[in-house]
């Protein structure tokens, strides 16, 4: 088949499968559904009535996108469903300051990112990358201005999170959370999205924009999912899944996953919750008779009752879930290789 009719009929089939999912859901389940917190739901609320609104995520290119990513892609396609524009910020000069590789490393991957973005359903979107605003002399004076109110202690606690080699952080490290602020209100949108280890970075925001004539940013923040051996995830221990992955890596990953009898920290289970029920209607075990056959589940809550039961083996939900992943990113692949 020619790349080109693989890659439209991948998008669209991700596309279709997520709006069937939305057609029952407000703007404001929409919104809050798998958020580990809202600042504020009021102010969440409030924003969702008005008839333009803008939210934004920003993402290092630092390396391959990832499961870890994965959450915030997922809540950044529940928003465009709620009615909010979409901004991409692809962060060229956080990832430099944040010592990722050079300028032109981080640039090629920026371009790589985006296409796995837009694989994963995010077209029809703002995408920005950093040094398209963060060069101007209107952004560099704010940036200097906040610099002169927020201390050290404070930029650094708010990078204990995010930050690489914190122990030992540099000056540019400390520009990192101020800039980040600034995006905020360059970029002009009213609410940011992003891992609960942004929470500190984004109280900042909040604290310090109005000062500047700025509103205070509506804050979705998503949990931090474990990597697929119940520890911090992380690409340098190969415990996570890249959005690219291909089916055999996927298969061979999960079956070596780490899966408890419980749900507390189980990867396995934070997949199905985080990123396959979003994305799909059912989820189906498939089994033979002897071990109790097919079942079909229409919701995450189910399917971890039953698993917490014993009704289902941890070997039969890691090959479901291997099943099922690699159907929601096969357009990824698809859309990758039309592009390459």
């Amino acid at each position: 088949m020619h790349p080109g009719v693989v890659f439209k009929y991948g998008v669209s089939r991700v596309l279709n499968t997520l709006s069937n999912r939305h057609i029952q859901m407000d703007a404001y389940t929409l919104a809050v559904r798998n958020t580990e917190e809202i600042v504020t739901d009021e102010d969440l609320r409030c924003l969702i009535d008005k008839p333009q609104k803008k939210v934004y995520c920003g993402y290092e290119p630092s390396g391959e996108i990832h499961l870890g990513h994965l959450t915030t892609i997922n809540k950044l396609v529940d928003l465009k469903n709620a009615g909010f524009e979409i901004i991409v910020l692809l962060a060229d000069v956080h990832a430099f300051l944040n010592r990722k590789g050079t300028m032109e490393e981080i640039r090629a991957l920026a371009e790589y990112n985006k296409r796995c973005f837009e694989g994963l359903g995010l077209t029809d979107i703002q995408y920005v990358l950093g040094t398209e605003i963060q060069l101007s002399p209107e952004y560099q004076l704010l940036v200097h201005e906040l610099a002169q109110q927020v201390t050290v202690n404070r930029a650094k606690r708010s990078m204990d999170e995010v930050g690489r080699q914190m122990d030992h952080p540099t000056v540019s490290q400390m520009l990192y959370p101020i800039m980040q602020m600034v995006d905020i209100a360059m970029l002009g949108v009213d609410a940011a999205v992003g891992g609960i280890d942004q929470r500190k970075i984004h109280m900042l925001a909040r604290e310090y924009l109005p000062g500047k004539g700025y509103p205070s940013p509506v804050c979705i923040h998503l949990p931090i999912i474990n990597g697929i051996d119940g520890k911090k995830m992380s690409s340098s221990l190969g415990n996570d899944i890249s959005v690219a992955e291909s089916e055999e890596s996927i298969r061979k990953k999960m079956k070596k996953a780490f899966c408890p009898p419980e749900a507390e920290e189980n990867p396995v289970l934070q997949i199905l919750h985080y990123h396959i029920f979003p994305r799909v209607e059912t989820v189906t075990v498939e089994r033979s008779e002897k071990f109790g056959g097919n079942a079909t589940f229409s919701s995450y809550e189910e399917i971890e009752i039953s698993y917490l039961h014993g009704d289902i083996h941890p070997a039969d939900l890691k090959e479901t879930v291997a099943r099922y992943l690699i159907k929601i990113l096969a357009p990824v692949r698809e859309y990758l290789l039309a592009h390459t």
